[in-house]
């Protein structure tokens, strides 16, 4: 069997930058151990795979190791293929998923997602995630992640965390955030746990910041940078219950799968 693939650089507007994602078109579903395996292969932090339906297009994500029930980066690079590669005509994408229905429209180069808010809430400060992160944070609040808040984005770009003790930890992963200089927060991204020691940018993790910011900063809309080495730029924007998460995405490779 031979299978198309692409590989996307989301959030990034050149080569090189962003977070990569593989993206696989299907006719139909393979089974769950093929597309682990394929996922596996890629060895990126997510592999989407996307299988059209009736209002648009089923969309599955997989970290290296794991099934994951809602990604950021891979869902804007899928977008970015249909429309640019696959020629998707209309004036939304809508993906249904295990995070239910997910809308992606297309204005120019950027692409906004409309995704679930998480909203997080303040937890005790564990002394297992102080040594876990080698440092003590202002405030902790958790969702599906921990988020350590901390007061200055030097305190992010300095954080060397344990990543074992970070798995034994009872979250997907960890979130560390700051007020940004050239932005309105800055974060990084831990989840050990799924096979991602660093994520370069994670859109899902902005559904648990962009409530905590809006709230914090009293506004809706919000600039954010991910302070990976890769590096990448996001915009966000509180509507209610939802996130508007918007990006843009560029092509970095495409080829075929044989199994």
């Amino acid at each position: 069997m031979k299978l198309k693939i692409y590989q996307v650089d989301a959030f990034a507007d050149q080569p090189f930058e962003g977070n990569p994602a593989a993206v696989c078109p299907l006719d139909t579903w393979l089974d769950d151990e093929t597309l682990q395996a394929i996922a596996g292969e890629n060895n990126l932090s997510e592999t989407a795979y996307i299988v059209p339906a009736k209002k648009g297009y089923h969309i599955r994500w997989f970290t290296p190791t794991t099934e994951v029930e809602l990604c950021g980066h891979a869902t804007l690079a899928s977008a970015f293929i249909l429309f640019s590669e696959l020629r998707f005509k209309g004036e939304k994408l809508v993906f249904d998923s295990l995070s239910g229905e997910l809308v992606v429209t297309k204005e120019g180069e950027l692409f906004t997602m409309d995704f679930p808010a998480m909203i997080p809430k303040r937890c005790d400060i564990s002394p297992v995630l102080v040594e876990t992160l080698g440092s003590w944070p202002l405030e902790v609040l958790s969702a599906d992640d921990y988020i350590a808040v901390y007061e200055r984005e030097e305190d992010i770009l300095e954080i060397n965390p344990d990543l074992f003790r970070m798995t034994q930890l009872d979250r997907r992963g960890v979130i560390v955030t700051a007020p940004g200089k050239r932005s309105d927060f800055v974060s990084r991204f831990f989840a050990p746990k799924y096979g991602i020691n660093e994520d370069p940018v994670t859109g899902s993790a902005h559904c648990e910041l962009a409530p905590y910011w809006a709230g914090r900063l009293k506004k809706d809309k919000l600039t954010a940078r991910q302070l990976s080495a890769r590096g990448g730029e996001l915009l966000c924007e509180l509507s209610g219950e939802r996130v508007l998460l918007s990006g843009s995405a560029v092509k970095y490779m495409e080829g075929e799968v044989y199994i």
